[in-house]
């Protein structure tokens, strides 16, 4: 059993297929405990990404009796330890992005070249990418009717856990990295137990106040399940099964959570369809678009320095926790592309190296959508009021507080303004580095001239 984004023993029909093979192989035929370090995966990742890996892969190990960790270019290592195994099957989920599609064929064929069988079982989705379809049998290229259709669908009931497994105590495996991770930094708990445990509780305390909550970003009103997700230390399945049976099935929180796991999975299915776009503009036109080189307002964006305090709170949240509010997500991201007019690709880069939650498709596609060159149906005028946005989703300023240690003695008057302060913004705080009507009025004459469209709306 080769895990991958499958950190896991519930709901994990790959497992439950090496489970069924060894058991028709006979008495005495055990199962192998893989994971292999890829460093073309891990050298891109920052150490929060890389320290939770290695947390959350010492909880599975503890649960399978050891993990056979090897590091290395997993077309070698796989081979290797299937081979010294003696193993016939190599059992996975199936990997949908475009570098482990590839990675998966590469095993496959060097597996195949001894003899050994590749099994693909499953998936990190719910429905897996290239299965939702329209009337003619294509696929959608916006959200809403994709969420429609995601939904008519349907999925599965999770899989049981397997009754009872041999495993294989590994015999030359590599230790896990001991991350030191940068000061100030937390991490949360890693592994299945902790991402169960998560989920139950915002099932039982804060799912009724979900929809009214969300946005808040002063509140602790989201799941935070993005990181379990994301290493598949619980399967949507499991969570949607949840939610089904929940006393506030169908009510507007419920509906409203579905509604970003259907998001997670339509993200999936348009970078499984369209590779490139993980690093390229889906809408190609966008290759065209005028941007600023990064610079010294790129660093100060990076290091929580703009002077528009709701966004350096949300970069340095990101620095302290390698997570951000989804909601302050979208607001760093408009003004590193809208109000300081530098290409999307490098805020998406810097994201990936610092969040633990970061995945290629929802991250790389939730910043083109912000940024107009993704599967958005009308972006062109959206630009983002780091002010109004503050004000609205941080009305008192506690999250502004809590990150941007500069404004803690601001009243919520003037927390999201402070140059309007007598004086000016505090000590040590800096004052805006754009004006942001100014670079609003800017971004939208480059997108005019580049759609041919109107510039207002």
């Amino acid at each position: 059993m080769w895990f991958r984004r499958d950190l896991r023993l519930a709901d994990n029909p790959a497992l439950l297929s090496a489970v069924s093979r060894a058991t028709d192989a006979g008495a005495g035929v055990e199962v192998v405990p893989l994971f292999v370090l890829d460093p073309a995966l891990s050298n891109p990742a920052g150490p929060a990404r890389r320290a939770y890996l290695a947390a959350s892969l010492a909880d599975l190990g503890s649960r399978v009796g050891g993990l056979q960790v090897r590091r290395g270019d997993p077309v070698r290592e796989v081979v290797a330890v299937a081979r010294a195994a003696s193993a016939t099957t190599v059992h996975i989920a199936e990997d949908f992005g475009p570098g482990g599609r590839r990675r998966d064929l590469d095993v496959e064929s060097a597996l195949a070249r001894h003899g050994i069988e590749l099994v693909r079982t499953g998936s990190p989705y719910a429905v897996s990418p290239g299965r939702v379809l329209n009337r003619i049998g294509d696929p959608y290229q916006v959200f809403t009717p994709y969420a429609r259709a995601w939904r008519d669908h349907g999925w599965p009931l999770p899989a049981m856990p397997p009754r009872a497994v041999s495993w294989v105590r590994p015999l030359d495996s590599h230790p896990l990295d001991d991350i030191p991770l940068p000061h100030g930094l937390r991490l949360p708990a890693a592994g299945e137990a902790a991402a169960r445990g998560r989920w139950k509780d915002f099932l039982e305390r804060r799912l009724d106040d979900y929809a009214g909550t969300r946005d808040r970003a002063d509140l602790d009103g989201t799941s935070r399940m993005s990181v379990h997700l994301k290493w598949g230390e619980v399967h949507p399945r499991t969570m949607l099964a949840d939610l089904a049976r929940h006393p506030s099935a169908g009510g507007q929180s419920a509906t409203l959570y579905v509604t970003q796991l259907a998001w997670r999975e339509f993200y999936a299915d348009v970078l499984w369809r369209s590779p490139d776009s993980a690093r390229e503009s889906l809408r190609p036109e966008f290759a065209d678009m005028e941007y600023d080189e990064p610079g010294s307002r790129f660093t100060a964006w990076r290091d929580g320095l703009t002077g528009y305090p709701v966004v350096d709170a949300g970069m340095r949240q990101l620095r302290s926790e390698g997570w951000m509010h989804n909601r302050i997500r979208m607001v760093v991201a408009s003004f590193l592309v809208k109000d300081l007019h530098i290409e999307w690709r490098h805020g998406a880069r810097h994201f990936m190296r610092w969040l633990v939650d970061g995945d290629l498709a929802s991250n790389q596609h939730g910043w083109q959508w912000t940024a107009g060159c993704g599967t958005d149906a009308a972006p062109y005028f959206r630009v983002f009021n780091p002010t109004l946005q503050g004000k609205r989703f941080d009305p008192n300023g506690d999250y502004v507080r809590r990150y941007v240690p500069e404004l803690r003695q601001v009243d919520e008057r003037s927390i999201h303004e402070p140059w309007t302060l007598q004086g000016g913004a505090p000590r040590g705080y800096p004052a805006p580095i754009v004006d942001h009507d100014h670079e609003r009025r800017e971004s939208l004459r480059r997108l005019g001239l580049l759609r041919k469209v109107p510039t207002s709306g």
